[in-house]
């Protein structure tokens, strides 16, 4: 650009100072206007404003963040004046996201009067603008969750409690009024009996525990806390002693009846053992390493129908559990969650720890009842040798039914029906199905013995039978169960 030496006097953008007419001046380029549309993309130099502010580039300036990765700014807050360059709405020419949220439109300003705003005019416009300056923070608060209540987890969710675990606090209630129900009825029994060792024959002694199940000192206890004892002495938990005999020793199970005489004692309420479920709450009470008199575990049901081998001992359908089960605690109640004994603790898994077995108190119930009689306890026999039908036998060999008792030998070795027995005389084969007694289905958690238990010797049952692909109904009168049977 060139000068003229004479000024022009209509052109005021000529120095004023003729000694710096010739300087040139300072032309910067034009910098592009800043979008604020990216409120997470600053521009360089500024700190990112959001945590979704990407990283600076190896030269200083910003790298743009992927579009996958791009979280849509904050929406406007209601009466705040809106960014510049923010579009708003629908997809502008400057290439802007159409999902942005539109500003406010501001209103069009009225004509003012002649003679300017007065003092009322101001003061109103500044409480509207309060106002809605203020509406607009609540509604940010609101949606931060700075107005949500914080709230306190209570015992029941805590996880200090119970090792880490959280603990319920109707649990614990549960737990405290079994423990309340039952524990008067529990009894500890301390066992004199003649025994062998290897310097001689001489007695010794164990304690075992007990449950009182009649008021006039008629108790339940395991077969092992008594067999072969010379001395038995019962202690109530209220502090009282009685000399105990035994009434009768069960020939199926692990279980015996033990007499004081005494009247108006404390009695357990009796549940139904068929009907608990796994993972149902129970309780333990008994006096574990025959020191800790008394003394109250609880845990869950975790399975049902085990089966438990002692040498040539074998008992069947027991209630597996984890709550603790110590020597001492044998013979003592395991009680529901509303304080009904649904079982006899009886004995602990070797090598394990959380694993006891308990007798269903549904199988105790008959020879409980002949006690109370007066009655020899005897239990019922139908005379054959059978397998529980499972998906795998059903498989293996062909089965037409997924459940019942396969009767036979297992090898086929011998027959399953016993000379001279119940079976025998009611006309049952090798390979006959029992499908149900009394209407009543066979199954792997309500198997032959189990049901048959349920019933009295010489009483007469009606069989569903299959046999060559026929059902077929059966009459069969119970026989009195061999002591020497295992």
């Amino acid at each position: 650009m060139t000068h003229n030496s004479q000024p022009d006097p209509l052109d005021d953008t000529q120095p004023m100072d003729p000694a710096v007419a010739d300087i040139g001046r300072f032309a910067p380029a034009p910098e592009p206007r800043p979008d604020t549309r990216w409120a997470w993309a600053p521009t360089p130099g500024q700190t990112p404003a959001t945590p979704w502010a990407s990283s600076a580039t190896a030269n200083g300036a910003p790298a743009a963040a992927p579009m996958e990765s791009r979280q849509p700014p904050a929406p406007p807050v209601e009466g705040a004046p809106s960014p510049i360059g923010v579009p708003t709405g629908g997809n502008g020419s400057g290439g802007g996201d159409g999902n942005l949220p539109p500003s406010p439109v501001t209103p069009a300003p009225t004509p003012r009067r002649r003679g300017g705003p007065g003092i009322g005019t101001v003061v109103a416009a500044s409480l509207l603008s309060a106002v809605l300056a203020s509406s607009g923070t609540v509604l940010v608060l609101h949606q931060t969750g700075a107005f949500t209540p914080v709230t306190t987890a209570g015992p029941q969710a805590s996880p200090q409690a119970n090792g880490g675990n959280p603990v319920s606090i109707n649990e614990s209630s549960a737990v405290i009024q079994a423990a309340a129900s039952v524990s008067p009825a529990v009894v500890k029994l301390t066992v004199t009996a003649q025994g062998t060792d290897p310097f001689g024959t001489g007695q010794s002694e164990g304690v075992g525990s007990g449950v009182l199940y009649d008021a006039s000192g008629w108790i339940l206890t395991n077969k092992h806390v008594v067999n072969g004892a010379t001395k038995i002495t019962v202690e109530l938990k209220d502090g009282r002693t009685f000399d105990g005999r035994i009434y009768g020793i069960d020939t199926y199970t692990d279980l015996a009846i033990v007499k004081i005489d005494a009247t108006g004692l404390p009695v357990a309420s009796l549940g139904k053992s068929d009907e608990l479920k796994v993972g149902q709450l129970v309780v333990a009470i008994g006096s574990p390493l025959g020191t800790y008199s008394f003394s109250v575990t609880s845990g869950i049901v975790s399975a049902k129908g085990r089966e438990l081998t002692e040498g040539t001992a074998r008992i069947t359908n027991l209630i597996q559990t984890d709550a603790a089960i110590n020597p001492g605690n044998s013979g003592g109640p395991l009680a529901d969650a509303a304080g009904n004994v649904v079982g006899i603790n009886t004995a602990v898994a070797t090598a394990s720890s959380g694993i006891g077995f308990a007798i269903p108190i549904d199988i105790a119930r008959p020879i409980m009842n002949q006690a109370l009689k007066g009655e020899t306890l005897a239990r019922p026999y139908i005379g054959v040798r059978y397998n529980t039908i499972t998906l795998q036998l059903k498989t293996s060999l062909n089965l037409p039914v997924d459940n019942g008792a396969l009767i036979g030998s297992g090898d086929g070795s011998a027959s399953g029906v016993s000379a001279g027995g119940p079976a025998e005389k009611a006309g049952l084969k090798d390979g006959d199905i029992l499908l149900a007694i009394n209407g009543a289905k066979l199954d792997q958690e309500h198997p032959l013995d189990a049901m048959l238990v349920q019933h009295a010797p010489n009483e007469v049952i009606t069989l569903d039978v299959l046999r060559a692909g026929a059902t077929i109904k059966v009459q069969l009168t119970l026989g009195v169960r061999p002591t020497n049977l295992q």
